[in-house]
């Protein structure tokens, strides 16, 4: 069984919102719709699919954590022999979205908004 934060990780790796600990009314139909799928294949995983998502949680996690490291070299174009990739941090990024989206194909479910590149931002009237 999934533990909580492993839950977070994977919806903010799906690109799903957080929800809080309710999901009321608050949201629009589409966005409960396409979050219950995600809720629905987390809380219905074999016991070896729980061991795949894991690992592409720690894949995902250095992924992410490389990203912001590449702001260490940003004041310096080179140095002696090193030059810095001017497209490292794009590189990253898509790498990391590349590996989000595979994680979106193996449990099945559409890539949320903020990796879709829609809007997660629902206003409800």
């Amino acid at each position: 069984m999934l533990n909580d934060r492993e839950r977070t990780d994977a919806r903010r790796f799906l690109g799903y919102p957080a929800h809080g600990a309710d999901l009321s009314g608050s949201m629009s139909w589409g966005a409960v719709q396409a979050g219950g799928a995600v809720e629905y294949r987390l809380s219905n995983l074999s016991g070896a699919e729980e061991a795949v998502l894991r690992q592409y949680l720690a894949t995902l996690a250095g992924l992410e954590q490389a990203i912001p490291e590449t702001g260490a070299g940003l004041d310096t174009a080179s140095a002696a022999g090193w030059v810095r990739n001017p497209r490292e941090l794009a590189d990253r990024e898509r790498l990391f979205d590349q590996w989000r989206r595979r994680l979106c194909a193996f449990l099945g479910v559409s890539p949320g908004g903020a990796l879709s590149g829609g809007s997660s931002v629902v206003l409800v009237v």
